[in-house]
C-alpha cells in the first residue's frame, strides 16, 4: 500500500456501527468501509461548506420553516449539480487509489449512497445551521 493510502486510512475515524458482513453487497461494504469514515472525517468541513452555500444564496434558508429547511437541504444536495459535485469531490479526494478503482466500477449507485449520507448528516446537525447572530462592535 502506498504511503498516501496508509496515511489516508490512518486519519479516518473508526465507526463501530458501520459493520461489515459476508452477505453484504459490495456497495454496502464500500459504504461502511470507505464512505462513512470519509464523510465522518469531512463532517466539519461539510458543515462550513453548507453554511457558505446558504450565505451565497442570500441566507433564505434561515427564514424557512423546519420542513422547508429540510426541503432546501434535499434540493441543494440532489438538484444543485455544482454543489453536489463539490461535495462528491471532497469525498472522492479522500479515497485511496484502490478505493477509487472500486468506486469507478459502480459510481452512480455509490454517488447516491454518499449524497444520502451527507444529507442525513446535514439533517441530523440542522441546529448548527441557525441564523448567525450579528456581533456587537
Amino acid at each position: 500500500m502506498s504511503n498516501r493510502s496508509t496515511q489516508l486510512e490512518q486519519i479516518r475515524p473508526v465507526i463501530s456501527s458501520a459493520l461489515v458482513h459476508d452477505n453484504m453487497s459490495s456497495d454496502e461494504r464500500f459504504q461502511n468501509n470507505t464512505l462513512r469514515p470519509v464523510i465522518k472525517l469531512q463532517s466539519d468541513l461539510f458543515i462550513e461548506v453548507f453554511k457558505n452555500y446558504v450565505s451565497k444564496h442570500k441566507n433564505v434558508f434561515y427564514d424557512l420553516s423546519h420542513t422547508k429547511q429540510l426541503d432546501y437541504i434535499e434540493n441543494a444536495i440532489h438538484k444543485d449539480m455544482k454543489f453536489r459535485n463539490s461535495l462528491k469531490g471532497m469525498i472522492i479526494g479522500q479515497f485511496t487509489i484502490e478505493e477509487y478503482r472500486i468506486y469507478i466500477q459502480n459510481s452512480s449507485a455509490l454517488n447516491k449512497r454518499m449524497m444520502n449520507i451527507v444529507k442525513e448528516g446535514f439533517i441530523n446537525n440542522i441546529q448548527l445551521f441557525q441564523h448567525p447572530i450579528a456581533k456587537a462592535i
